[in-house]
């Protein structure tokens, strides 16, 4: 009999499979703050349950999907990214990324960024996920999972991370939840919902929903659909153009959905929500990061409720695509706060791990394929 997996089902289902198994209404309670609340992966950590329900859920249910394969952090000890393994052998990575405030002590703000495919469909040229193409859709409970893995490694960080824990101090807690990592979110869309619903469940792992931030290419159904489902969600669309010419390029499923309709679902999402919706633009050297494009950018969003992050780009080795300048990324964001958008230039994190989305997984990917073929070559004796 294949194993339940618990992280795939909703309140509602946990108790249809404890209500078939003889249990008590109150049992989904104690399962699901175990699940959600204490973090538990093994069923025996879950004390106050009996030794039968502890038993017939070690025997027929599984609880974390992932299986950590490699773990990489940057030499500042900020950014840890992490390659799991699912069930049938297909990888996904998942990135940590800790902030210290201003006047802070180091990580104030803790915040993971997970997938939400195992590869992606979107094919957008400069990114290591796209060029890898789509595997399958994650479900909900592998998406999950990531999040909660985050909060158990920051529960009980390696004690060689200086100044991320004291002994004597309160655990620490995951703060910030983007969904930014491997694949397309709204391409996934019930799935994605789910696993949301899931992190921000008041009983369980209860995240705000406004530490959420989801990040879509512009898929223009998923973002009307977005408006309507009441939690507070962050809203991120990737843009990286102005122009469907240049963005068809970069952004293949511009084709279908072009700016003029991604704008206009935005639109409608602002006036739906009354939320702020940023934009994301990925500054690549002599491809997008001209004054003229930084003006045609600032034309295209004038009025709108909404706030551009510009993020030098992560490098793919062996791409054309690289980062722009910091003097012509400075130029860029000057031109844009002139014209009264406001503007950020995130933070480059990672450059030294792979953090970019893919990037790991194809290094992994590479090397073992390296190695495959080392150990097929004949001798040389």
């Amino acid at each position: 009999m294949d194993s339940q997996a618990l992280l795939d089902l909703t309140r509602e289902a946990l108790g249809a499979l404890l209500a078939g198994w003889g249990e008590p209404r109150y049992r989904v309670d104690q399962v699901w703050q175990w699940l959600y609340r204490r973090l538990a992966t093994d069923p025996a950590q879950m004390t106050n349950l009996p030794g039968s329900l502890r038993q017939r859920l070690s025997a027929e249910a599984v609880i974390d999907p992932l299986r950590l394969i490699h773990e990489q952090r940057s030499t500042d000890g900020q950014t840890i990214k992490w390659l799991f393994r699912l069930y049938d052998g297909l990888t996904i990575e998942t990135v940590l990324m800790l902030y210290a405030e201003a006047g802070g002590s180091g990580g104030d703000r803790r915040t993971v960024c997970i997938s939400t495919q195992a590869g992606c469909g979107m094919g957008c040229v400069f990114c290591a996920t796209g060029q890898a193409g789509l595997a399958r859709n994650l479900s909900s409970g592998e998406i999950v999972a990531q999040a909660l893995f985050a909060a158990r490694w920051l529960a009980a960080p390696p004690p060689d991370l200086e100044g991320l824990s004291t002994p004597s101090g309160p655990p620490l807690a995951l703060t910030n939840v983007v969904v930014m990592g491997m694949g397309e979110p709204l391409a996934n869309y019930d799935r994605t919902w789910q696993a949301l619903r899931t992190i921000t469940d008041a009983e369980g792992f209860g995240l705000g929903a406004r530490h959420i931030t989801l990040s879509t290419v512009g898929l223009v159904p998923g973002i009307r659909q977005m408006a309507t489902e009441g939690l507070q969600v962050n809203l991120a669309v990737s843009l990286h153009a102005a122009n469907d010419e240049l963005r068809t390029s970069l952004v293949p499923i511009n084709h279908r959905y072009p700016v003029r309709d991604v704008m206009a679902a935005v639109q409608e999402y602002v006036e739906h929500t009354h939320r702020r919706v940023t934009f994301e633009y990925a500054l690549m050297r002599d491809i997008n990061d001209a004054p003229a494009q930084a003006r045609e950018l600032a034309r295209l969003l004038r009025g709108l409720l909404c706030h551009v992050n510009l993020i030098p780009l992560n490098p793919v080795s062996g791409s054309p695509y690289q980062p722009s300048s910091p003097e012509r990324a400075s130029a860029f964001q000057a031109i844009l706060e002139r014209e009264g958008i406001p503007t950020t230039m995130r933070q480059r994190r990672g450059i030294d791990i792979d953090a970019g989305c893919g990037q790991l997984r194809r290094r992994m990917t590479l090397a073992g394929d390296s190695q495959a073929s080392e150990d097929r070559a004949p001798s040389a004796g």
